[in-house]
């Protein structure tokens, strides 16, 4: 690892909270003890008004910024955003960022031990929903003394999250910001979750989601549903740019018979066997399911309008040009309702390439949009009362 620069969190430590009260979930079924492994960023001012929650994405996890160790090769997932004067700046907010149920990076999930049958959960493990994570994040709040988030962030399944909470506990979020992300998916985006789950079952070695206890993973169909996945978070123009037609061997040169292989190909497959090996193949199904149910407005009527009347915090929605797996499309849907819910909200499309991994990756504009609303942020925070 590279020396540490005076806007990075620095070395940091996860922990991990452990809830004894039974967390009832939407399936009707219920986690009677369950943990959760979070970060924090920054430090809590006197009247806990301070504190932002950062909701990660589909593969995401509590690590979000910093370094662990100073072996680490790469520091959080969304450390170009949080640190000493970035966007989300820790010297003015106090940042958690969790792991949430149903994953496999600490918190309690399908590669845990159920109690009742001392073997992995495997595939037995609960079917969750947006507003499952939502319940326990509202404990872990308590558990940290917040009564209230100055604001909850998230990207695509994050914002899905973010949404959810100003309708579930809206007494308890003072600013949303949502970015990259949708009311609920369209059928398109079903039918490329449901063709990734297909992939992972389709290996024999996933053994109906019991491969923990053969000691076996699903290797390839993890690697096959990652590179279905990460082709959608790409853009056509920019994979064109990165890769073109770049061969990474052989020829097309007349009389020659070796094997050809793209750069894209080989990027892929390398980006697939990264992941097989660092997360499980039943969370990514569980995962993907939760990002699939997820309806905004269904106990609204299915009307967005009158769901988001329930919200009491002021919204930044954010989208990117090139994402067509979360389009602007759907970004201008959410602001829309809430114009028409009479709700306070910003709205900017960032221009970008880099598809619908463009809210993770460095954009001068996208920094400046989601700095200077922050920066609102802190200064309702040192206002008198904390008054909006």
């Amino acid at each position: 690892m590279s020396e540490i620069d005076d806007q990075s969190v620095g070395l940091v430590e996860p922990h991990c909270a452990e809830f004894n009260e039974a967390l009832e979930l939407a399936s009707g079924r219920r986690l009677e003890q369950y943990q959760l492994m979070y970060e924090c960023y920054g430090e809590l001012n006197s009247d806990a008004s301070n504190a932002i929650l950062i909701c990660h994405a589909l593969s995401g996890n509590h690590h979000a910024a910093g370094f662990h160790s100073y072996e680490d090769s790469k520091p959080g997932w969304w450390d170009a955003y949080i640190g000493p004067g970035k966007p989300i700046d820790t010297s003015k907010f106090f940042v958690v960022s969790l792991n949430n149920i149903g994953g496999c990076d600490g918190s309690t999930g399908p590669n845990s031990i159920n109690p009742e049958t001392q073997k992995p959960w495997g595939p037995d493990f609960p079917r969750l929903r947006v507003r499952d994570w939502v319940n326990s994040q509202a404990r872990l709040a308590d558990l940290l003394g917040i009564q209230c988030w100055a604001a909850i962030i998230g990207g695509s399944l994050g914002g899905m999250q973010a949404m959810r909470w100003s309708l579930e506990y809206p007494e308890r979020v003072k600013n949303c910001i949502v970015i990259a992300s949708a009311m609920k998916l369209s059928a398109q985006n079903i039918a490329f979750n449901e063709t990734a789950r297909q992939a992972i079952c389709s290996d024999p070695e996933f053994a109906e989601g019991h491969y923990q206890q053969q000691d076996i993973i699903p290797r390839a169909g993890l690697s096959v549903a990652r590179m279905i996945g990460h082709i959608t978070y790409l853009s056509g123009d920019g994979m064109g740019e990165k890769f073109g037609r770049q061969l990474r061997s052989g020829t097309f040169e007349q009389g020659q018979d070796e094997p050809v292989e793209f750069q894209i190909q080989s990027y892929l497959r390398y980006q697939g066997e990264k992941f097989s090996t660092s997360f499980d193949a039943n969370s990514y199904i569980l995962m993907t399911q939760a990002l699939d149910y997820f309806d905004l407005a269904r106990e609204y009527d299915h009307d967005p309008v009158k769901a988001f009347s329930h919200a009491q915090c002021k919204f930044l929605v954010v989208s990117f040009t090139s994402d067509w797996r979360f389009a602007p499309a759907r970004s201008r849907e959410i602001a829309d309702a809430l114009m028409a819910a009479g709700k306070s909200v910003s709205y900017a499309e960032i221009e970008s390439d880099a598809g619908h991994d463009a809210f993770l990756l460095p954009n001068q504009r996208y920094e400046t949009v989601f700095s200077n609303y922050l920066k609102g942020v802190a200064q309702q925070l040192e206002a008198p009362n904390n008054a909006q």
